[in-house]
């Protein structure tokens, strides 16, 4: 009889979700120097596929949204992220950035309270991002 050893159920890449959780963190750290309030993450790898983490602020201006989105932005291009994709940056309500496994929401007030997304993703768990030390690469 032959016994089939299985590896452990681990995630396979726990070091490309430990870097991701570095950004998402590095994001949210950006958001909060830049005044954005209720700032969020939400691990989302035990929920979909479709990104690792949220980051998702709120500002109160489509100046403070662009300040934010920008040096997230600015951020993640130093890190060696490449952004996929931009959405709603020339509206005054939401701006989302996408980097394959994190994905940064900036809202208004009003927008945030619309899509709710901490409700709607109310399965992920919330990230005490504040106490995440960070490496000296962000």
């Amino acid at each position: 009889m032959k016994t089939i050893t299985t590896e452990s159920s681990e995630p396979q890449n726990s070091e490309a979700q430990e870097r991701a959780l570095q950004l998402a963190c590095g994001c949210a750290r950006v958001a909060d120097d830049y005044r954005g309030t209720d700032t969020v993450v939400l691990n989302l790898t035990s929920v979909t596929r479709i990104a690792d983490y949220f980051v998702i602020t709120t500002a109160t201006s489509r100046r403070q949204m662009h300040a934010i989105a920008d040096e997230s932005s600015r951020m993640m291009r130093k890190s060696g992220s490449q952004r996929i994709g931009t959405e709603g940056y020339d509206g005054d309500s939401w701006v989302l950035q996408d980097y394959g496994d994190v994905v940064i929401h900036v809202f208004n007030p009003e927008t945030r309270t619309l899509y709710d997304l901490e409700h709607l993703w109310a399965d992920a768990e919330k990230i005490d991002w504040q106490s995440v030390p960070l490496d000296d690469a962000e």
